[in-house]
Formats: structure tokens, C-alpha cells, sequence
């Protein structure tokens, strides 16, 4: 359930902000007024039905029917944020990024032992603002070319095999195959409770080193994911799924602040 190449890049605790809307109880005051009789009653419209939310049956639902729920949910979104935080031996990884089904990403990430960095693209280029630390971890400690890099933004690396996983990630429909992968293992049920606010149900599973995660699955209007976590184990922590389906905006970089790919090897080469 919880993707080993997710677990090696995630992510945080955040409130959930959308997903699922709750039905409320909308009902008319039968005391605001005397019932009107004749014309008057004939006169008077009628208010259109309330529209009923729909519900998870998790009693009748298998766990297997319940996993497939959330990620037909997950593939309908057109776009969410993902943000958490993921203790590992080398230390907290954390993600906050929002994307959408045209391509368009923007958020940050940061990896232990070599700092963290701004992620943008606009459906078509990427751009990539990494911080000094990570500077220094991939381009070296030289000064002169440090002066180059600070605070530039990174373009024209999508090509690089070496970072597919990283332009894959901005893309709604690649980071919901990483988000929740089929896996060898079968989960199991959980039980009902409240995640950031919002009516969920439980789903367990082990992989085959005995590792256990739980995703919590929204069970009312769409069947969202909420949140996926894993208490065991290595790579410990939650990844929060929200704002789906909310306009994703992205402003690209001014090319003054814009250094391409290959000039950033020959600089480092170079150096």
C-alpha cells in the first residue's frame, strides 16, 4: 500500500482542506410560517431535494473492494496537495507540493543531509531552486561556482534519466501510481474514526519485511484518500492528501534567474 519509492521522497501532517463534503441536515423551519391553503399552497414551489452524499459501506465493501475505491477516487482528482514528513536513518524528509492533472506542480522538498529545494513546473519545463546545503552537496564547495547557482532556478533537466523519479513526481497521474502501489501484500480492515476532520475508514497492511502502514480512506461524497502512514519499521510518518480539485496556479521563473542543465555540469566540471 505505502510505495517504497514514495516512502524514499515523503511527506507531513497537514489539516485536511477538501475531499469530501459532508451532507448536512438542511432542514426548513416547519414554525416559520402558518401552512398556506388553495391557491396560495398551488402557488407556493417546491424546494428542490437536498442531495445525499455518498456513503462508503464499509461493512459490505472487502478491504481489497475499499483500496480500490480510494485509488479510483485518487486517479478521478484533477489535482491535491501532498505534504508530510518521513523519518528515516539519515534523518526527516519532508514534502509539500501541489499538482494537477495538466503537469503543473510547485512545492517544496527536503532531504536529509542535502537540504531542500523549490520544485516548479508548468506542464511543459521544469525548474528546480535548490538551497545552499544542496548546492554544496551536488555542485561542490567551490566558491566561484557557488556565486553562479545562489538562488537560481535549475531548467531543462527532464531529459536525465537520473531524474525521472523527480519530474514523475510532479505529475498528478505518476505520483498517484507511487502514492498507493498494489504491493505483494493484502490489507485488511480497520476501523472507522476522524482524520483531520474528516469521517474515515481504516485499511492495514504488512509488507514482507512485517512493516505495517495504515491508509485512511474518506467515506463520505468522494472516496479520497486522507491520509497514509507507516508507525513501523523504517521510514516512519504520514503523508496528508488535500486540496483536491482545486485550481493549481504556477508562475515560471524570470529567465534571469533560470541557468540551464548542461551548463550547470560543464560548471561543476569545470570547477
Amino acid at each position: 500500500m505505502l510505495s517504497k519509492r514514495l516512502a524514499s521522497t515523503a511527506a507531513i501532517c497537514l489539516l485536511l482542506g477538501a475531499g469530501t463534503a459532508a451532507c448536512g441536515d438542511n432542514k426548513a423551519s416547519d414554525k416559520a410560517a402558518a401552512p398556506a391553503t388553495g391557491a396560495a399552497a398551488a402557488a407556493t414551489p417546491t424546494a428542490a431535494p437536498t442531495p445525499t452524499a455518498a456513503q462508503l459501506d464499509t461493512d459490505k465493501l472487502s478491504a481489497q473492494e475499499i483500496e480500490k475505491k480510494a485509488k479510483d477516487a485518487l486517479a478521478s482528482a484533477t489535482s491535491l496537495r501532498i505534504s508530510g514528513k518521513m523519518t528515516s536513518d539519515d534523518g526527516v524528509m519532508t514534502i509539500d507540493m501541489v499538482m494537477d492533472s495538466k503537469g503543473q506542480c510547485r512545492g517544496t522538498m527536503a532531504l536529509p543531509g542535502m537540504g531542500s529545494f523549490e520544485m516548479i513546473s508548468d506542464g511543459t519545463a521544469y525548474f528546480m531552486k535548490p538551497d545552499a546545503q544542496f548546492w554544496k552537496t551536488f555542485g561542490g564547495s567551490n566558491p566561484a561556482v557557488l556565486a553562479k547557482l545562489e538562488n537560481r532556478y535549475l531548467t531543462g533537466f527532464q531529459n536525465d534519466p537520473k531524474m525521472k523519479d523527480m519530474t514523475d513526481f510532479c505529475k498528478l497521474a505518476d505520483a498517484s501510481n507511487q502514492m498507493l502501489d498494489d504491493g505483494s501484500s493484502t490489507p485488511s480492515k480497520g476501523s472507522a474514526g476522524t482524520v483531520n476532520g474528516v469521517k474515515t475508514f481504516s485499511l492495514k497492511e504488512k509488507d514482507d519485511q512485517g512493516e505495517e502502514s495504515t491508509l485512511h480512506i474518506a467515506t463520505e461524497g468522494k472516496f479520497y484518500p486522507v491520509r497514509l502512514e507507516k508507525t513501523t519499521g523504517k521510514d516512519q510518518g504520514q503523508i496528508n492528501f488535500t486540496g483536491f480539485d482545486k485550481p493549481v496556479t504556477v508562475q515560471a521563473p524570470p529567465a534571469s534567474s533560470v541557468i540551464d542543465y548542461t551548463k550547470f555540469q560543464d560548471t561543476v566540471k569545470s570547477a
